[in-house]
């Protein structure tokens, strides 16, 4: 570099202030930072100490309240039983036989009068024929009697009658011209009587003959016909009987229905009088029928609860198989005399709206209503709370409501206490009350609901 560059060089130069800022802050700036500094530190200091003064909010467990009243279930009693069919019939024989043909199974669905059994009817066959030919013998007899004489025969009657008297007018020349001769001497006394003798008999038959003409013109008498048209109606009623006995061979379904057992086989003999428990005995039925559509529940109300029930009170009945179905009942039936060994008076419910899951010997509960829903809807409403949940104070029973983060105090009147705790009044469906108390709460208190994991 030239001599003349390095006096250019050294004659320039630097303010003071830019000096100064180049050399490092100076003592003045130095104090803000350290100030700013303290300031947070303290004010940390403070608010750590509030907060470790101030109250903690607490943590609660809550449950929520179950309506149970008036709007969801009003139970007077609850009662199990079974379904029994109302109207069960044992299809018997009336008559004895065996049997030829049975054309049914168990399970399987019938119409009323539909054929079920057959038995052999050989033997009751030929006793209508017997019976048919009776009664055609006591026809055939009244009606003779009824349609009088015939015209042959009263022709017959009076052509005996002419005979008769022809031969009482000869008796009567032959004794005229007797009794002459007999004056004269020419006969004797004996002579006499016997012509005499032939004269009366002669006379007598023509009597005879005349009433009986008279009779075959009258015709037969009214006490004759009446007994010929008893004979008849004892005729016809041992062919009706014959008849019936040859009907009841075929058995036909009293009812429409469903064959709940079949007790009968092909071959087996069935019986009207007596049932054999023997085997290959007798049988005293052929097949069991009910109408499904017509069921009941049987219950047995004990007797301390018999005052709850009554005739036509409506029911919810709920089957063990399918708990999910509901079905509508009514009382139709209560047993007139109680059960003194069981302490039950007998129920029976009528099932409204039956369906194919129904079954007789089914185990089912029916709920009872206590009232009906206009009264019902008066009542207040019930809850179900839990037993930790309800205090008393000052002899008044209360419970602690959480709601939006506060303490609600509601005073509760305790209802009854349940297996899965206490139905109360005073509280409202779905209401979280408090059944954790850690410390003594007050109406407003700030609180956290601790969440489950």
């Amino acid at each position: 570099m030239s001599t003349d560059a390095n006096g250019c060089l050294q004659s320039l130069h630097l303010p003071d202030t830019v000096r100064s800022r180049a050399a490092g802050p100076s003592s003045w700036n130095r104090r803000y930072i350290v100030g700013g500094i303290a300031g947070v530190t303290l004010l940390a200091l403070v608010f750590s100490t509030l907060r470790l003064r101030s109250p903690r909010i607490p943590q609660v467990d809550v449950a929520r309240a179950s309506a149970v009243g008036n709007n969801i279930d009003d139970t007077a009693l609850s009662a199990r039983g079974y379904i029994v069919a109302h109207h069960r019939i044992n299809v018997n024989s009336k008559v004895t036989g065996r049997v030829a043909w049975i054309g049914v199974e168990k399970g399987e669905k019938v119409e009323e009068n539909q054929i079920l059994v057959r038995l052999e009817d050989d033997e009751f066959r030929a006793q209508v024929e017997q019976a048919e030919g009776t009664v055609a013998s006591a026809k055939a007899y009244l009606e003779e009697l009824e349609s009088g004489p015939r015209p042959q025969e009263l022709a017959q009657a009076e052509h005996s009658l002419d005979q008769a008297r022809a031969t009482m007018l000869d008796a009567r020349i032959t004794l005229d011209r007797t009794k002459q001769l007999s004056a004269q001497g020419v006969f004797s006394k004996q002579a006499l009587d016997d012509v005499t003798a032939r004269f009366e008999t002669s006379e007598q038959q023509v009597r005879y003959l005349e009433q009986a003409l008279q009779l075959v013109k009258i015709g037969p008498r009214a006490e004759e016909i009446a007994r010929a048209k008893g004979s008849l109606l004892q005729a016809e009623g041992q062919l009706a009987f014959a008849q019936s006995q040859l009907d009841a061979t075929v058995i036909r379904a009293p009812i429409s229905g469903t064959i709940l057992e079949r007790t009968a086989e092909k071959g087996e003999l069935v019986t009207a009088q007596f049932a054999s428990g023997a085997e290959d005995g007798p049988q005293g039925s052929v097949v069991a029928i009910a109408n499904l559509n017509d069921d009941r529940v049987a219950l047995d109300v004990p007797q301390s609860e018999f005052a709850r029930v009554h005739f036509k009170q409506k029911g919810t009945v709920t089957l063990d198989a399918f708990p999910d179905h509901r079905y509508e009942g009514v009382i139709a039936e209560i047993s007139p005399e109680a059960n003194s060994q069981k302490g039950t008076v007998q129920v029976k419910v009528h099932i409204l709206n039956p369906d194919s899951h129904l079954r007789p010997q089914m185990n089912a509960t029916v709920k009872f209503q206590a009232k009906e829903n206009k009264e019902v809807s008066s009542r207040p409403l019930e809850v179900l709370v839990p037993v930790a949940s309800v205090h008393e104070r000052d002899g008044k029973m209360f419970v602690f409501v959480a709601s939006n983060g506060r303490v609600l105090v509601r005073e509760v009147r305790i209802v009854a206490q349940r297996d899965d705790g206490l139905l109360v009044r005073g509280l409202e469906d779905g209401q979280n009350v408090i059944t954790s108390v850690s410390q003594n709460l007050k109406e407003g208190d700030e609180i956290k609901i601790e969440e489950k994991p």
